[in-house]
């Protein structure tokens, strides 16, 4: 990762040198520095600023410390908030209390759910191949504990969503070998915001009487989630892409009989021996208020940033009509917006909003210090050209209508700009 990160930050360098950058930095006509402006954060799926509630919930615990596996007093307070925050994440997803493991965050969710061999309310199923789509994250395309030929990546059609063709064939095959089979597919992409058909998937697979795992980081408290009505076993989760403190996140069994075979973490019994360690009871209890605070306004805030979203997409196109809102054929979640600015670098894009004090991505977080076009969009069937001038902004509880008007007016003066620029350096 370092290596990766080094690599884009000469690429930073780079377009940094290139020429007067007058149409970027944040100076006056006279070159007399202007007062700074507070910044916008359209990021949100890479991390949503901490909401306060969370805040005030994180300092409480660790104020009060305490272990949750001690007997005393004070160990029986931290369990009471580590309870507590169960019942509000169990809560944001329709599960059962008991059904929530915390871990670290999402990739240790998603490695503790990607095994083949689980006791699935009290009946244990192993799976012996992991399906999963061409866009997931991946935290799931590194297929974790399955051996790398037991894991098939199927593709996706031109909207980003799974192709359930190929996968009730798939899944097909192997029950006539005899095999079993783990899905996993995302709820909502991280990059495009397209939601996944995931209720049709798990009825797939569970008629073969394999097992539906689903990351949500991206879809949680701005989707209505039912564990039941999806037909999930297992579903991941993240405390900071909802307003909740990093480094926390769970793994939710929609039956509270339910544990892996070989868990992740060995340790002292911890999350009734599912995920060994002493729980991060201040992580959690920011997390579950996070949760809550986004259940409480979900239908409201959706209907609120579905209104931003959309008025910052018609906006650009109809001040830049070669811009591409990818994945707009499909359902999307309210607060994301991919937008492809043919012939041009998003690192450059990402650049020169970042000097004009607004935050947005090229791609992933996770994956935005490799230099290079997105998995997703060249699943996508984006050439080279379109997804490499592909840039996500992201909403979230903190957005504003001020922040979509900068960021328009900023997209409105930079894109031109690094457009004549590239076409002078041609």
């Amino acid at each position: 990762m370092q290596l990766q990160a080094s690599r884009l930050d000469r690429e930073c360098r780079k377009a940094l040198r290139r020429g007067p950058l007058s149409w970027v930095l944040p100076f006056g006509a006279r070159g007399v520095p202007v007062m700074a402006e507070a910044r916008v954060h359209l990021d949100h799926n890479a991390t949503s600023p901490l909401r306060p509630e969370a805040r005030d919930a994180l300092i409480a615990a660790l104020e009060e410390g305490g272990n949750a596996s001690s007997v005393h007093t004070g160990g029986r307070a931290a369990r009471g908030r580590l309870e507590t925050a169960r019942k509000q994440v169990a809560g944001l997803v329709g599960a059962q209390m008991r059904g929530v493991m915390f871990t670290s965050g999402a990739t240790e969710a998603n490695a503790l759910a990607l095994h083949p061999a689980w006791e699935i309310a009290g009946r244990p199923v192993t799976c012996d191949v992991l399906l999963t789509s061409a866009v997931e994250h991946p935290a799931v395309l590194r297929g974790h504990r399955f051996a790398d030929e037991n894991v098939e990546v199927l593709p996706v059609d031109a909207t980003g969503r799974l192709d359930l063709d190929a996968l009730s064939a798939r899944i097909a095959v192997h029950a006539g070998a005899g095999r079993k089979a783990m899905v996993s597919l995302m709820l909502a992409n991280n990059e495009t915001g397209v939601i996944q058909p995931v209720a049709e998937a798990a009825a797939l697979v569970h008629a073969q009487g394999g097992i539906m795992h689903c990351d949500a980081v991206q879809g949680a408290g701005r989707l209505p989630i039912h564990m039941g009505t999806l037909g999930l076993d297992l579903l991941s989760l993240s405390a900071h892409k909802l307003g909740g403190p990093q480094g926390a996140g769970a793994l939710v069994a929609a039956h509270e009989d339910t544990r892996p075979l070989v868990p992740l973490l060995r340790g002292g019994g911890q999350e009734r021996s599912r995920r060994g360690g002493t729980e991060n009871v201040p992580g959690a209890a920011g997390f579950g208020a996070a949760a809550k605070a986004a259940q409480d306004v979900l239908d409201k805030e959706a209907l609120r940033l579905a209104h931003l979203r959309d008025r910052l997409e018609t906006e650009i196109v109809a001040a830049l009509p070669e811009t591409e809102v990818v994945g707009s054929g499909a359902a999307r979640v309210a607060n994301t917006s991919c937008l492809a600015f043919g012939g041009l670098k998003a690192e450059t894009l990402v650049i020169a909003l970042d000097l004009s004090h607004i935050a947005v991505s090229a791609g992933s977080a996770c994956s935005s210090g490799k230099v290079g076009p997105s998995h997703v969009l060249s699943a996508m069937g984006l050439d080279d050209a379109r997804a490499g001038g592909a840039i996500r902004l992201s909403l979230g509880w903190s957005s504003t209508e001020q922040d979509v008007d900068r960021t328009i007016a900023a997209l409105r003066r930079v894109v031109p700009q690094v457009r004549s620029r590239s076409l002078r350096a041609a």
